[in-house]
């Protein structure tokens, strides 16, 4: 399978991710099968697509004349048959692999031989749900970052008989729709972005738990240094300009130092148990109960939407 032979998309699920997907393919002129297991959650589903793509349209992403036709290429049904015409599926069901494998099962049935298979998982390993698969090497991840209609990156995992022709198709169709594919050379456990966003939190609650600083302090501390450089140069690139000699040194005496104890976050584990999970439930390090946390998370998807748009202006300015 090339891009160019990529013309109908499947979509399985149209909550929080997969919404999302589904409009950043009808956006970039893809007809869209959006399936899901009720009417009311594709209900749900449409109002977000709206609703995202308004703010799309309000901030000069998407002329205001193509919003009519953007949403009719997105067509909902709850019956699987509807993705017999696809090209490229992609899932984001419930991260169980039972789920994952119930699913797979049914759709592979229905698609053709040809048909590329992705899933937007966040972490469960791509070779473990491709065993039920009778032609595992066109599955792969497409993981996409939440918010998925406002994050770029999209990590593109091969399983373990993954063809890569299929995960250099799957790069360059996640670029044609705006987003920014990233190759991963094999799989592995939280694939990379989760890797490096666990070791972070750890240490982060490893500073917390010894009473060296704040949640808060932390917090400020990663988003007004780490937070603004790796927004530019990631780590690696940035340990280069700031000399590896120096990076060295510091790991001679401060590794040892850092948090590395196995299993589950005591911590974590503790909040979790108080039913302190966050914002989802109103209290975890911070409290989110009110208009002040509402306006946290506005502000969140404006800067996210502000990128977006001045990612739009590079892009075109470097085009001339």
């Amino acid at each position: 399978m090339k891009v160019e032979d990529i013309r109908v998309i499947g979509n399985i699920g149209a909550g929080t991710m997969g919404h999302a997907t589904a409009l950043q393919f009808a956006m970039k002129g893809y007809p869209v099968r959006m399936v899901d297991t009720s009417q009311e959650s594709l209900d749900r589903g449409q109002a977000l697509i709206e609703h995202d793509l308004g703010t799309f349209i309000d901030a000069g992403l998407v002329p205001a004349d193509e919003r009519e036709a953007i949403l009719a290429r997105i067509h909902a049904g709850t019956e699987y048959g509807a993705l017999a015409d696809t090209d490229f599926v992609i899932e984001s069901v419930l991260e169980d692999m039972d789920v994952k494998h119930q699913v797979w099962r049914q759709v592979e049935a229905i698609v053709s031989d040809q048909t590329i298979l992705a899933t937007n998982t966040s972490g469960l390993s791509p070779s473990g749900i491709a065993t039920v698969l009778n032609h595992p090497a066109r599955f792969l991840v497409a993981h996409f970052w939440n918010p998925a209609q406002l994050m770029p990156l999209v990590e593109v995992v091969p399983a373990e008989d993954t063809d890569m022709d299929m995960v250099d198709a799957t790069v360059e169709l996640m670029n044609r729709i705006g987003k920014h594919a990233v190759a991963l050379s094999a799989e592995s456990l939280g694939f990379v972005g989760n890797r490096i966003q666990s070791a972070v939190i750890r240490e982060c609650l490893n500073i917390v738990n010894r009473g060296i600083a704040s949640p808060q302090a932390v917090d400020d501390i990663v988003k007004y240094s780490l937070g603004r450089r790796w927004s530019i140069l990631g780590p690696i690139a940035s340990a280069d300009l700031g000399g590896l000699d120096v990076f060295d040194n510091i790991s001679k005496y401060l590794y040892d130092d850092l948090d590395n104890q196995p299993g589950e976050d005591r911590t974590l584990k503790a909040k979790v148990d108080a039913g302190q999970l966050g914002a989802k439930t109103g209290q975890g390090f911070y409290s989110w109960a009110g208009a002040k946390s509402r306006g946290m998370i506005r502000d969140r998807d404006r800067l996210l939407l502000q990128a977006l748009v001045s990612d739009g202006e590079n892009q075109s300015a470097g085009q001339h």
